[in-house]
């Protein structure tokens, strides 16, 4: 039986891999329908190609793109305003255009901080989503972006402090970077992604580009086999909305 329809809502490309990968992997497996919406960079990039064939890897359709510029790289967007620069309204619509179109019982996204790294385009995707997600629902709010729906649930992905210190900071970030983590008790959920651990790693490293330059895939790229399916074999989530559960893991999928 197909598990929830689940539409993932990330900053750049890349992200959407490796914090979402395993968890997009095994609900396409299941049956159910995903897909995948990039606030940044613009179709005809380099990375947009990647993107397409990560999501060609995890089964999440094609790339639906926002087409804004990153906060740190004007020609990821050539003519295009910063993501954290264009108008709220106007970007909150953009992202209920998908939610509608795509109807998804679900809903991911980056949790507040930015997730680890604290990015200012993963932070603003994170207040993006919230309230497109909360205006989706609304009739009369974006009337021209079609017939209202409201996703069942908002998931932040996320890492507990517990699990930064067991994977080894150095190998999540740069040495000297600061470090945005959350309290375990703020987990919702903490999916066993090993059996899909393969497929997200291959997406990961579709980003050919990052891994080139040395960002997260580029880290992965340069451990043995099985450190990296130890690094990215759980997915952490934070409910938004909801008090966490008494176990995370018991028996729960998104």
């Amino acid at each position: 039986m197909p598990l929830p329809s689940l539409l993932a809502v990330f900053a750049h490309p890349d992200d959407e891999s490796l914090s979402a990968g395993g968890v997009l992997a095994q609900h396409a497996a299941s049956g159910a329908r995903t897909a995948v919406v990039t606030a940044t960079w613009a179709e005809g990039t380099l990375r947009a190609a990647e993107l397409a064939e990560a999501l060609r890897i995890l089964r999440a359709g094609k790339p639906r793109m926002l087409g804004y510029a990153d906060a740190r790289v004007p020609e990821s967007a050539p003519g295009a305003p910063r993501f954290c620069d264009a108008p709220l309204d106007e970007s909150v619509g953009q992202l209920v255009v998908h939610i509608r179109e795509f109807r998804p019982d679900i809903v991911v996204t980056h949790d507040a901080y930015g997730g680890l790294t604290g990015h200012p385009d993963h932070v603003h995707t994170h207040r993006v989503t919230v309230l497109a997600v909360q205006a989706a629902g609304w009739g009369r709010l974006y009337p021209e972006a079609g017939a209202p729906w409201q996703p069942s649930a908002l998931y932040l992905a996320t890492h507990p402090e517990s699990a930064v210190r067991a994977l080894g900071r150095d190998v999540l970030l740069r040495p000297g970077r600061a470090m945005y983590s959350v309290p375990d008790a703020w987990i919702a959920a903490a999916v066993d992604v090993g059996p899909w651990v393969e497929q997200k790693l291959d997406a990961v490293m579709a980003h050919r580009s990052e891994v080139a330059r040395g960002a997260l895939p580029g880290r992965l790229a340069a451990l043995q086999a099985s450190e990296r399916a130890r690094v990215m074999s759980t997915e952490w989530y934070i409910r938004h909305g909801a008090p966490a559960p008494a176990d995370p893991r018991s028996g729960f999928t998104l």
